[in-house]
């Protein structure tokens, strides 16, 4: 389970629910350069994944986590990516993609691009084969956890219409407005090891925020519509994610609250184990890479 120490902003525009403007094509289905080398480096843990202008990068990378990336439908989705080979999860590579394409500018529509040129990747240089499947597994039902359905003290319904802050941002081409002094970016999740901070998130969108830090999918069943500015902070289970990268004033005590007892304590959720249908995708078939 791992965590990215990044601030992701509604300019991912999907979030907010806003479409792309009109006239952006997919043209680009390849990479025009591919370079896959083995990381042999014995460091441990997962090193990142990128994707500057013009590339994709990935470094200390397995193959598992590459499909994961290029077949997530929507922001901080975590695909379950079943069957394969033992070594797609215990090998390492380095994955250096560039196109010479010119790729979009509107987000939803340059990570639309990227997700489908590494689809092709993967299936060129690895002989991945896949097919999706809906199956009946463990999840964990976020609700709410108190039964006059009061709300946590931490979270707390939005003032921002961010739908309308991104279309006007799309149009103008002025970008989201700054963040004020001691606040998070508008319309932005910033999750981090131990501590989450959200501005006008909705539940479904936490759901998918939180999933990586438990053993199961989280599917959002706590009937709130709106969105909401949110603050979580807990202590994460030895091994549960990498390591902390962000503002020190933020970093989790080491006798904190379990994510559990913290969501209960601070938002007003919970977390119910069950089971329901959860989207996977099955791995058919998939091969070493083939040489550069």
């Amino acid at each position: 389970m791992r965590s990215r120490a990044l601030w992701f902003a509604c300019a991912l525009a999907v979030l907010c629910g806003v479409d792309a403007p009109r006239g952006q094509s997919s043209t680009p289905t390849t990479f025009d350069v591919v370079s896959i080398k083995p990381n042999k480096s014995g460091l441990p843990g997962f090193g990142g994944l990128g994707f500057p202008p013009d590339r994709f990068s990935a470094t200390r990378v397995t193959v598992r986590a590459l499909i994961n990336s290029a077949y997530v439908r929507q922001p901080f989705e975590r695909r379950q990516v079943l069957g394969g080979p033992g070594w797609i999860d215990t090998e390492y590579f380095d994955v250096d993609a560039r196109t010479g394409s010119a790729l979009s500018s509107v987000p939803n529509v340059f990570l639309g691009q990227m997700r489908v040129m590494l689809r092709n990747l993967l299936a060129e240089r690895f002989q991945l084969a896949v097919h999706d499947e809906q199956r009946e597994l463990p999840i964990y039902a976020l609700v709410m956890a108190r039964s006059d359905g009061r709300r946590g003290p931490q979270l707390r319904v939005s003032d921002l219409d961010c739908a309308a802050l991104m279309s006007k941002s799309l149009n103008d081409g002025g970008g989201l407005p700054k963040a004020e002094p001691g606040k998070p970016p508008p319309c932005s999740v910033g999750p981090n090891p131990g501590h989450l901070i959200a501005s006008s998130i909705t539940m479904a969108a936490l759901a998918n925020v939180l999933s990586p830090y438990v053993d199961r999918a989280i599917v959002d069943r706590t009937g709130l519509t709106q969105a909401y500015d949110a603050e979580l902070s807990w202590t994460p289970a030895p091994g549960e994610s990498a390591p902390f990268k962000g503002d020190e004033n933020n970093r989790p005590p080491a006798d904190g609250p379990s994510l559990f007892t913290a969501l209960q304590e601070q938002l007003g959720l919970k977390l119910e184990p069950t089971k329901g249908p959860v989207d996977v995708l099955v791995v058919d078939h998939v091969e070493h890479p083939t040489e550069n």
